[in-house]
């Protein structure tokens, strides 16, 4: 059906139930306000009672109605209980957004092979236990279903100071979503990653500072960057409203990066 009369429908998420995992870090907090702002139930899945606690009570503020779980994804059954959360609360689940993670940063010869396990884990086990559980509820319900994981320009581009860990396992998320949306391609399903580069967040708040160390490192950043400033929070919210809303259907497999243009130079 033609939204050309109305091209603002393409993008309506309202009524739709997303999970968000890791959604007390700095990307899940995006997403989950975004699509709470959006009309979106959802359920919200984070480590930090506290913190998950109060995330959520900000999107109920927005209107969404919400439900948490205070859990990581770091087994199948953690991840299988979060998309029950989902179906018990909602009776299903349309989209999934994996923004939990982490990362270590080391020299190669300094970096204990227990960190590097630890962040192949966290980023790419997780998101695939996460994929998994999701799209055998989404194909049960027949009616597709949006897979939004987080990857990273790391994904794609190397980094001299100690981020072997952290750039293989992007590198790995970028083929579990081009490998998931060539395999559900059929499905109605779709499969796509966000990758930003640097953006605002409480890890990153002193490259923003006013002093000569942060502006020393902005300078040396930004002149990979067209556009010429760091990301802010807001730069990551259309993208993830493009990709969790039925604008998208015909992109799956895609890497959406979120850099400004830092990856094109």
């Amino acid at each position: 059906m033609s939204s050309f009369g109305d091209p603002y429908s393409m993008f309506d998420v309202k009524g739709k139930v997303a999970l968000i995992t890791g959604a007390t870090g700095a990307f899940g907090t995006v997403a989950a306000k975004t699509l709470a702002g959006a009309g979106c139930s959802l359920i919200l899945a984070a480590g930090n009672a506290d913190k998950l606690t109060e995330i959520a009570r900000e999107c109920g503020d927005l209107g969404a109605d919400v439900t948490t779980v205070n859990s990581r994804p770091n087994s199948e059954e953690n991840c299988q209980a979060m998309v029950d959360a989902a179906v018990a609360a909602h009776g299903r689940l349309d989209i999934l957004v994996v923004a939990s993670g982490m990362n270590k940063v080391a020299k190669i010869d300094d970096m204990p092979l227990e960190d590097f396990a630890g962040v192949m884990d966290a980023n790419v086990t997780q998101s695939w236990m996460l994929a998994k559980v999701a799209t055998k509820q989404m194909k049960a319900q027949d009616e597709g279903g949006k897979i939004v994981l987080v990857s990273s320009a790391r994904g794609l581009l190397g980094h001299p100071n100690g981020y072997t860990a952290y750039c293989a396992s992007k590198a790995a998320v970028d083929g579990i979503t081009k490998a998931l949306g060539c395999e559900l391609g059929e499905t109605g399903i779709t499969v796509n990653a966000i990758a930003p580069t640097v953006f605002r967040s409480p890890l990153t708040a002193w490259m923003f500072e006013d002093t000569e160390q942060a502006k020393a490192v902005r300078k040396g950043f930004l002149a990979r960057v067209p556009k010429g400033r760091l990301g802010e929070p807001e730069d990551l919210a259309g993208p993830l409203l493009f990709l969790a809303s039925r604008a998208s259907d015909f992109y799956t497999g895609h890497i959406l990066y979120a850099d400004g243009g830092y990856t094109a130079g």
